[in-house]
């Protein structure tokens, strides 16, 4: 495998879990620990990741624009499978705020056989889903086009959701732990879902096991604030068994 090709595999790697070690490299594609220094050591000058004790990771400004289209292959088959649970949460008649992540687009294909369902997102690509379905009235929040991802802020967003009051939010994040509860990099969407949680009567949170005990740069909303976690099998056992201790309702799909 020639330099390049390595690196680009290396890259594709990274893309889906955001940190990989040195002998996981070394074991997947079949070199040296001091080749595979060597190419971290390339892709750490050219800015495409971040070196760490005994592998690397993705630098945070690359995270932060990662295109939406790349972000929906990420764990697509846990985050069907967390979504078609989360179906269960859903009834006719009911209103219901999807945030904009690619998470919850996934959520929003698998709505097409409910009637009289209100859904208000700040989510483009989740309202371009749902529009040609005569059974759901889509309220999209208006507001600043956030590049890359889709997603609605600002203001006119803010004065939309504050006339909102709904039976049940799902949101999607970077990361959970009981500590600083749900983050996400950006501090203006992180403020928009705050408020997106101040409207509904149940917060149920989309997470797939690369976000469970993970930080990102910004809290918006505090673990106890949290009713429910759907998850799938993959995340770590010993963390979701807090997280029931402290009083969240934990759902594992296998």
């Amino acid at each position: 495998m020639l330099p390049l090709e390595r690196r680009t595999k290396i890259l594709d790697v990274l893309y889906k879990q955001k940190k990989i070690t040195t002998n996981e490299l070394e074991k997947l594609l079949g070199v040296s620990a001091c080749t595979i220094r060597n190419d971290l050591r390339k892709l750490e000058e050219d800015g495409l990741v971040e070196r760490s004790h005994g592998g690397a990771v993705i630098p945070q400004s690359i995270q932060q624009n990662f295109s939406f289209s790349k972000r929906q292959l990420i764990n697509k088959q846990e985050k069907d499978i967390i979504c078609q649970k989360a179906l269960d949460f859903i009834h006719n008649g009911s209103t219901i705020i999807i945030d904009a992540s690619s998470t919850c687009l996934t959520l929003a294909k698998y709505l097409r056989d409910f009637e009289r369902l209100m859904v208000v997102t700040n989510g483009i690509y989740t309202a371009i889903e749902l529009k040609d379905n005569p059974n759901i009235n889509v309220i999209l929040t208006g507001g600043i086009v956030r590049p890359k991802s889709g997603s609605l802020e600002g203001l006119l967003a803010k004065n939309l959701i504050n006339q909102i009051n709904a039976d049940i939010i799902f949101v999607s994040a970077q990361g959970f732990t009981l500590e600083e509860g749900l983050t996400d990099f950006n501090l203006h969407e992180c403020e928009l879902k705050k408020l997106m949680m101040s409207k509904a009567k149940k917060v149920v949170a989309l997470l797939d096991y690369l976000k469970i005990d993970r930080n990102s740069t910004a809290s918006f909303a505090r673990s106890n604030q949290v009713d429910v976690i759907i998850t799938d099998a993959k995340a770590p056992a010993h963390c979701l068994e807090k997280y029931r201790q402290a009083g969240i309702e934990v759902i594992v799909c296998e």
